[in-house]
Formats: structure tokens, sequence, C-alpha cells
């Protein structure tokens, strides 16, 4: 398992505000609102998982939020928050900021509980997301595409709200939307019971951690002694930097690829829930190449589309040593992932395998050459999913960009050796770099 740690190569800008008083959030709280939500919100599978209970010889669970009406557990802070609204609050209607996930649970309260809403989503909003707010949310509420990311969005949220004095419905920093999302540890260990079974381990995706602070709230009081691990992408780990920096602090870029959980500033109140039970907790994070192959995974194996973020928490098993036998859960937040986004994710996931590689190779304008490659530089399971004659540099040279799919990571060595002892020049283009990302993108 890896240590807490400040989120990689991610910058952050030190923002510590004098905190609020904090009033901790008991498991009564969180079974009043299930019993509050429970005729609108029915409990989802907790499926049990052959696959990886072989692969880690411990009994995985699988809490399949992905299956709720919105395709995310995010529907039950949503509806709980919007359902404890006062009458004036309501009248004077909702504004929301979203990813997807958030967005889809407060338009499908708006429209069942007949409140006009206002919704701020970033420009990286998958189309299908922003599809399946409209369906939820009818004529009853408003759509706005704005910002590159969730906290821009948020601030123009916060503003609209304020300028027509609207009620915001917040994602994860508020009380009632993390007792909302603790309803999912109360499920669970509801169903783990109906088992004869008792939760040794959980893993929980991070965002914001209005899910992680809900089960963590829940579990203190009625599981205490069960292992809690919040699983964050690694271009975005803001909780683990607000626990580096003793407090939330602003990240200053974020990779967008894990939408539902790129957050740049953990929630306060989150944040302060998790500090007060960090001997029951671990924080740690796993590459987005590693949560596109195991998303590839849950749909070839169980049949799961799940979203980037709803993958987190699967991906992070591979890394964990567990107790053998051991009971674990797995959240599967969400299910909401764009068919148009497989493209990027097999990519993600074969480079993240070490099966994918870029190279610019420079061929001698001499016959035969391009025949000299294929034959005496590729090996037998190499193959070429991609190839373009950028230019013509002068009369002896000519430039092409080419990807290789190898088939074994360990092909790369011996690949690369043929390369170096060959007069064609080959250069390897390398993850993260400009070069990189910039011609890899014309590919997908």
């Amino acid at each position: 398992m890896s240590e807490t740690r400040a989120g990689g190569a991610v910058d952050v800008a030190p923002d510590n505000p004098a905190r609020p008083a904090f009033e901790p959030i008991r498991a009564s709280d969180i079974q009043l609102a299930q019993a509050h939500i429970s005729a609108v919100i029915a409990p989802t599978p907790l499926q049990y998982c052959p696959r990886l209970s072989q692969q880690t010889g411990t009994e995985v669970y699988l809490k399949r939020e992905d299956l709720q009406d919105v395709r995310s557990y995010k529907i039950r802070g949503a509806y709980y928050s919007v359902s404890q609204l006062s009458a004036e609050e309501r009248a004077a209607g909702i504004v929301a900021a979203s990813a997807g996930n958030h967005a889809q649970g407060v338009a499908y309260a708006c429209r069942t509980m007949g409140i006009k809403g206002k919704i701020f989503v970033p420009s990286q909003t998958p189309k299908q997301k922003r599809d399946r707010i409209m369906v939820h949310g009818g004529d009853m509420v408003e759509l706005v595409v704005t910002g590159s990311n969730f906290d821009e969005a948020a601030a123009a949220a916060r503003a609209d709200a304020a300028e027509r004095g609207a009620t915001v419905v917040e994602p994860f920093d508020a009380r009632n939307t993390v007792i909302g999302q603790g309803t999912v540890a109360a499920e669970i260990l509801s169903q783990l019971t109906a088992l004869g079974k008792a939760l040794d381990t959980v893993l929980v995706p991070v965002g914001g951690a209005g899910l992680l602070s809900g089960v963590t709230s829940y579990l203190a009081d009625m599981a205490p002694r069960t292992a809690i691990v919040g699983v964050e992408p690694r271009g975005a780990a803001s909780l683990q930097a607000a626990i580096v920096n003793d407090g939330p602090v602003t990240l200053e870029s974020v990779d967008p690829f894990v939408d539902g959980a790129s957050v740049k500033r953990t929630g306060e109140l989150n944040f302060q829930i998790v500090e007060h039970n960090l001997g029951r907790l671990h924080i740690m994070d796993v590459s987005e190449g590693a949560v596109c192959t195991e998303m590839l995974e849950l749909y070839q194996n169980e049949g799961i589309i799940a979203e980037p973020a709803g993958a987190l928490s699967v991906t992070a098993l591979q890394e964990m040593n567990l107790t053998p036998g051991s009971v674990v859960v797995c959240i599967v937040s969400g299910g909401n992932n764009d068919v148009l986004r497989y493209a990027e994710i097999m990519e993600r996931s074969l480079v993240h395998r070490g099966l994918k590689h870029y190279f610019l190779v420079n061929f001698p304008q001499e016959p035969g050459q391009l025949r000299h490659f294929l034959n005496d530089i590729l090996g037998p399971d190499d193959d070429i999913t991609y190839f373009e004659y950028l230019k013509r540099n002068n009369r002896e040279t000519g430039t092409a960009m080419v990807g290789l799919e190898l088939g074994r990571a360990s092909d790369l060595d011996p690949l690369l050796d043929r390369m170096e002892d060959s007069k064609i020049d080959c250069r390897h283009l390398k993850p993260g770099t400009p070069e990189y990302d910039y011609l890899v993108s014309a590919s997908i």
C-alpha cells in the first residue's frame, strides 16, 4: 500500500483559512437519512466477485452504485440534501455545480420534487453525462457548461446563487450531502450481515471526499475495526495534499481524465472528518493508466460499465497487501461513461501496461528502408497501429510518426537495441512530454 503523500508532481497553493468548529456526523444521522430516502432510492446490489477474490486471496464484493437510477451514488446525498430544504429555500430555486454525477442526482430531485434548478458543469464533462442530466431533470433544470474544471464551474454556480438568492446544493462539502452518502456504508453492513459476514476492509473512491467522509462516519460508530482505504486518482490527489499540509489546499493543476474525482480542493468538512479518523484510514492513489486497465477488465469479465472514478477502488486492489480470506468491499461509485471515450481508455491502458509506444522515425531516402524497418527492426509480435509520414526534412531523410503495439512489455528493450543498431534514426517518445501528448492525440 502506498504511503500518504501530496499527489505526485501536482503543485499545491497554500490556502489554510481558519477552520470552523467540528461537529461529528453519527451513525444515527445516517440511519435517519436512510429511512428518509429509502422510499425513493432502492438499495444497490453487493455482488461477490470471483475474479478479484481469486487474484487477491480474499473475499471481494462489489457495491454496485453504478446501478442507481442516475448510475452513481451521488443521488443519495443530492436527494437527501434537497429534501431537507425549507419551503422558502425550495421556492428560491436550486443551484449546483458538478462534474456530472451530482448534477444528475440534483436534477432527479428537482423533477421529482417540482423544484427549479440551475446546474453548472465544466467543459470536460462527457456528453453522456450532460445528456443524462437533462433526461433526469427535464424542464425543471437549466444546464450551464462553463469553466475547464469542476472548481471553475463551482465558482460560477456560487456567484449565480448569490446574485439570485438561490440555494446551493453542494456535491461533497456539506453536512446533509455527507450524511446522504453515508447510507452506502449502512447498506454494505446490512447486506454483509445478511450473508453472515463482517467487513474487514472497504475501498472508497475519493474526489472531494464526500463519500469517504460519509462512509467513515458510519463505520466509526458501527464497525470501528474495519480498515477504510480512500483511493484518489494520481493526477488529482487533493486529499493527500490536504493531509500533508494539515488542511485543504488548492492544487494548481489536475489531470481531468478521472472526471468524477478530478477535484482541486478537498472539502473542509470532509477533511475534518478524515483528520479525526486518520487512525482507521489509509489514503492512496492510483495512476490514470491503471484505472483504464481495470475499467476494461471490469467490462470484459464482469460486464460492468464503470466510469473512471467508478473503477478507482478496484484498481487499488492490485497495489494492496490484504489479509488472506478477509472480506473486502470495493465501492463501484459510478457508471456514467461515454462510449466515445473507449479509444482513449484503450490507449491509456496499453501505455500503462508497457505495450504501446510511439517513435519518430527518420527514414533514409533509399529504396527498401521501410522493408528493412518491418523485417529487421520490428519483432514478430510487434504491430504497427499508427503510421503518418510527417514531412521530408531534406533529400536524405523523411520523418514518420509510428505507433507500435508490442506483444509483451518485455519486448521493448530488444526493440530499442535493434533500433540502435540500425542506420534508421528512431526517437522514442516518452509519455508526459509535450511532443508525446501533441502527437499521440492525433492517433486516438
